[in-house]
């Protein structure tokens, strides 16, 4: 039996943040970071609430969100007793919103609450997934904790909040997309829901990120882009993903390399490993058939080659690093490294979806080749 549960309700497009006007005489708490309060962007969202509510606001989020800050939020949030958490910014200020939820209810600090997430950049889709990534700043290493009472009941998009995200965020968000759908794709709880979502995704992204990338106020193009990171999002959250995942949250964990690079420099490599096995061939090169990337009369060897220039190609147009050297990663350190962080990678959350079995020593291999 499969269980296919998609709880989040979306508003989307023009004149979304205006479904924050039905809030009256509510307490209602804001999570992002202290950017977004002090260049103004909050006050879009500030300008839908009513009068009436009481808002408080917790400013302190910042990338990879450390333990030491989810603390200090899950405290406040007893003193706050919201009724409604508004989430607002990239994937770093959702997944802080998650963990801090997570964890106050654990406490009994919170009870019933609406979690509304509101999303700034198109990437990490987490306005629809019951997942959060949290860091041990201490030992260096990201932990995953799935549960489904972190996923949001609402999610806003509105493409004009991502306008204004540079070029190099831009590429990084968007790679992050393509490796959601396409791991989502071969992974091991795909189903036919997940597949349509992440072909739909895939086919999005190869429309509008270059687009992105290049004309940052198109909106025709950023509004596909918030689609295809918020349906790739669905996809895995029914699916599962897979080492591409586990391995990325290693190297930011310890090297700081954003979230979305770390899953481009790997998304190549882990394609290779995986297509050893053919039945798992077959679907990578379904997918490029099933987005137009190649003709079916090709072989699935030739499509699955088609694919990866795809994604090298992208890249390349967005003058992203290919490999951990020119990410500023001394050799030294991650010669220390690579063990411990192959070894956290085998314990990720998202190790047991990937399509193919694995071992440390062959995810260390993986490491090296990206260095």
């Amino acid at each position: 039996m499969k269980s296919i549960y998609i709880k989040t309700k979306i508003y989307s497009g023009e004149n979304s943040l205006k479904h924050l006007e039905q809030f009256k005489d509510t307490s209602i708490w804001i999570i992002c970071d202290g950017f977004l309060v002090k260049n103004g962007s909050l006050n879009s969202v500030l300008s839908f609430i009513h009068s009436s509510n009481k808002v408080s606001i917790f400013d302190e989020v910042v990338p990879d969100p450390p333990l030491n800050v989810i603390g200090k939020g899950v405290a406040i949030s007893k003193q706050v007793n919201p009724q409604v958490i508004v989430a607002y910014g990239g994937g770093s200020a959702i997944d802080t919103a998650k963990a801090i939820i997570y964890f106050a209810k654990e406490k009994n600090f919170i009870d019933k609450v609406n979690f509304i997430a509101i999303p700034t950049t198109s990437g990490t889709g987490s306005e629809v997934t019951s997942a959060t990534v949290i860091t041990d700043t201490e030992t260096k290493t990201k932990h995953i904790i799935f549960d489904d009472c972190m996923l949001p009941d609402e999610a806003i998009l509105d493409a004009n909040l991502t306008v204004s995200v540079p070029p190099v965020i831009t590429a990084n968000t968007g790679v992050d997309v393509l490796t959601h759908a396409v791991e989502a794709y071969v992974a091991k709880g795909a189903n036919v829901y997940s597949d349509a979502l992440a072909e739909k995704a895939v086919e999005l992204v190869m429309e509008s990120l270059i687009k992105c990338y290049r004309e940052g106020d198109n909106l025709e193009a950023r509004g596909k882009m918030h689609e295809a990171s918020n349906i790739a999002g669905m996809a895995f959250n029914i699916s599962g993903l897979g080492i591409n995942h586990s391995i990325a949250h290693q190297i930011g964990g310890r090297f700081h390399v954003p979230h979305g690079l770390a899953n481009a420099l790997l998304l190549t490599a882990v394609i290779d490993y995986n297509s050893k096995d053919s039945e798992i061939l077959k679907k990578y090169a379904k997918l490029a058939y099933k987005t137009g990337m190649v003709e079916k009369i090709q072989t699935d060897e030739f499509a699955v080659e088609v694919l990866k220039t795809y994604i090298k190609s992208i890249k390349s147009i967005m003058k992203m690093p290919v490999n951990l050297k020119e990410c500023g990663v001394d050799k030294d350190e991650f010669e220390k490294a690579k063990a411990q962080m192959s070894k956290a990678a085998f314990k990720d959350g998202c190790t047991s979806a990937n399509p193919r079995e694995v071992s440390e020593l062959e995810i260390e291999m993986i490491l090296e080749s990206v260095y």
